[in-house]
């Protein structure tokens, strides 16, 4: 039991290490990823086009950087920008979502890479808190079976 436990408490503080190692990384395909969405962005009920609408009506933002990125999209051409990016549903107007100055006064302006990453960072801590605090429960589970295992161990030979 104490080797299944100092095997799951190296797998955690590894995968921790490795986060921590390459958050830089994570960013940038979570980045590059977004700008893919927006790319493939259609109104039908698509995983990622959902995924793009969720975060931009959870968020209050529109695009990766700002909103001018749905102006270099396919669905910008036929449609403008998306109504999740609308302030006030009842009003928005297809018109005026396909004039980007218009639209500016419409819709959220901010972009929701950095919203994303700065609600990712602050939750962190969190995370990190809730991580440090099983990896202890962990080091006692660990502690305890090694007693354990010594005191039944000892305890064989005295029994005769």
């Amino acid at each position: 039991y104490a080797m299944l436990l100092s095997l799951i408490f190296l797998i955690v503080l590894v995968a921790a290490i490795v986060g921590f190692v390459f958050r830089h990384e994570i960013k940038t395909n979570f980045e590059s990823n977004l700008n893919l969405a927006l790319r493939d962005y259609n109104a039908t009920a698509d995983r990622h086009s959902e995924a793009v609408d969720t975060i931009q009506r959870t968020l209050h933002c529109c695009g990766v950087q700002n909103y001018s990125d749905w102006e270099r999209t396919e669905y910008f051409a036929q449609r403008g920008i998306p109504r999740s990016c609308c302030k006030s549903q009842d009003d928005c107007s297809e018109g005026d979502l396909k004039d980007p100055s218009k639209a500016k006064l419409k819709v959220f302006v901010d972009g929701c890479f950095f919203l994303v990453t700065s609600v990712m960072e602050s939750k962190m801590s969190v995370v990190a808190g809730i991580s440090f605090g099983i990896a202890c429960f962990q080091l006692v589970g660990i502690i305890l079976a090694c007693c354990l295992s010594r005191y039944i161990t000892n305890n064989q030979y005295e029994m005769v």
